[in-house]
This record gives structure tokens, sequence and C-alpha cells, in this order.
């Protein structure tokens, strides 16, 4: 049975049956040390709610400093807006820094130097059991390693990413991954639900991305196992499995991309840009965000991310 957990900057909630929010009798500072509390966890969602949730002033529910470790290209529908083929597409991975979790409802800053802020969908794993290098993982056992979800943005800057051809520091900015607001802590067969999870993001109301985990092209057996090979994981780590079709960026037409092949680099990247400037999808200042990640039946709810973008001053 799924308990959903809420963070303030103080204290521990569990979500009650009735809606509303009980503080966790916990001395736990950290997600990992949460975890392990799980007998407190258990006995407040099962108490009488106290508070409402309007009333708590969240912040993530995965503590830093942590690992977080993210799928590249994952899901068929963000491969073929990108003008790839999702049957070649390799397991792949990047990191972000930690400094960039931020909480579900606060602010979006983008960096004074970045003029192409995109947004990116992603059901976040956190772990709840060690992995270690060299561990088995399997479609039967990976559930075993995974505490929960949560509902993650993997915020980018896409003119620092594509001309640098690098990802860490494109998407490493403090801000540049809200999480939350809930981790769901879920059981195995809750956890094999992935594949019905909706994800949907919109940007002041109008729906950017909406696709389920079925779209993923590898599994987060595949993805856990693949890790396993080089990347220990602890508890209270956090995985980003890939993000569904419908960012602002696309690829360019064929015809301009075997153009742009023959351009220098830097007469390239400029001319892309020039590009983009046109695309009004990339995030502005003011612009609200929302985030939605739950089963049709609702069993399954990470309930509702709201971000607004803000300019550094």
């Amino acid at each position: 049975m799924s308990i959903s957990v809420l963070r303030t900057a103080d204290a521990w909630w569990a979500l009650t049956a009735d809606g509303t929010a009980v503080r966790i009798d916990t001395a736990a500072g950290t997600t990992a040390e949460l975890l392990a509390d799980r007998a407190a966890v258990e006995a407040a969602a099962a108490s009488a709610g106290t508070t409402a949730v309007s009333d708590l002033d969240l912040v993530a529910p995965v503590t830093t400093p942590c690992r977080v470790v993210a799928q590249m290209t994952n899901y068929v529908s963000h491969v073929t807006e990108s003008g790839l083929d999702p049957e070649t597409i390799p397991l792949t991975f990047f990191r972000k820094a930690s400094g960039s979790i931020n909480g579900p409802h606060a602010d979006i800053v983008r960096p004074a130097h970045v003029r192409f802020l995109d947004y990116e969908v992603e059901l976040g794993l956190v772990m709840g059991r060690a992995l270690e290098v060299g561990d088995e993982v399997t479609a039967d056992n990976w559930t075993d390693f995974v505490a929960g979800m949560v509902i993650t943005n993997d915020v980018s800057a896409r003119d620092v990413q594509l001309p640098k051809t690098q990802f860490y520091e494109a998407k490493s900015y403090p801000t540049f991954t809200p999480t939350g607001p809930v981790l769901v802590l879920l059981d195995g067969s809750e956890l094999e639900r992935f594949r019905e999870l909706r994800l949907r993001l919109t940007v002041n109301g109008e729906v950017r991305q909406d696709n389920t985990g079925a779209d993923m092209i590898y599994t987060p057996a595949q993805a856990l196992a693949a890790l396993a090979r080089f990347q220990r994981l602890a508890p209270g780590d956090l995985v980003l499995t890939g993000t569904p079709g419908g960012t602002a960026l696309k690829a360019p037409p064929r015809v301009v991309e075997k153009i742009g092949a023959l351009l220098p680099p830097a007469v390239k990247w400029k001319a892309f840009f020039k590009s983009q400037a046109k695309n009004p999808h990339y995030l502005q200042e003011g612009d609200v965000v929302e985030i939605t990640i739950e089963t049709p039946d609702g069993k399954i709810d990470l309930g509702r991310q709201r971000t607004t973008v803000r300019h550094a001053r």
C-alpha cells in the first residue's frame, strides 16, 4: 500500500486517508534516514490528520547532498522528435548536481546568460536500498532497490548544453531539478505499474508533454542493471528516467541539418539559435509550469508540482 510523504524545512509529514497531513514522529534529517524509520512513517499515515496540506510550506522530499543520475533519450516520442531512430538508441546516463534540487513550488531561476530554457517532465525513482557495483538487477528484483517515486523536472539550458556537447553544466544550475511535492513510497507490485503512469506537463495551462511510461525505451530494471556495472547508489539517491516528447527543443529539418553539418561549429550554432529565437515554447519570465504524474485509477498519484520561472537579477 502506498504512503505519501511530504517535507517542510523542519519536519516530515505523511498524508492520511482523508487527505490531510500528520507530522511524522521521527528524528530523521535526511531522506535515507526517513526511509530507515519506516515504522514511524506507517504509524503517522495510519493516524488522524491534523493539518491541511495547503498550510504546509513544502520543500523537496529528496534531501541533499545525494546522487542524481539521469537517463538520456528514453522515450520513443522524444527520440523521434529529435530526429533519431528509437531502435538505435543506447542506454546512456548523465549526472546532475544535487544542488539543482528545488522545492515543488519554488521558482525556477534562469541564469542571466541563458536564453533558451527548456522543461522535461521526468519520473524520479528514489532508492531505498544500496545498489552496489556488481549487484545483479533483474526484472524480478529491481523493485527491491527502489523505495518510491517523485515528480521531477529536468530543466535544461539548451544554449549551454548543445554547443558544449555536455549535460552536466546545462542541467545543474540551482533550481534546475524541481522535485516533489510528495515522495510516494510503493511496494513492488505498485512500482511495476510505472508503464501506466501518465506524465503531463503544462506551461501557463497549455499542454506541452503528455504521455505514459509505456513509451519508455529502457525500463527501470534495465537502467538499474546498467548502473550496477559502474555506479554505486545509496538510499535517498535519485534516478531520473527520461522525458517524453513535447520539449521546446526540436530537431531541425533534414535539409537544414545536412547544411549545418558543413558549417564550422561556431557558425552552425549561431545559425541554429537564431532560428530557435523564433520558438515560443522556451520558458520565459513569469511562465507557470505544472506537472502531474498518476495512474488512470488515481491509486498512484505523485501530486501536482507548480513552479514559476524567474530571471536572475
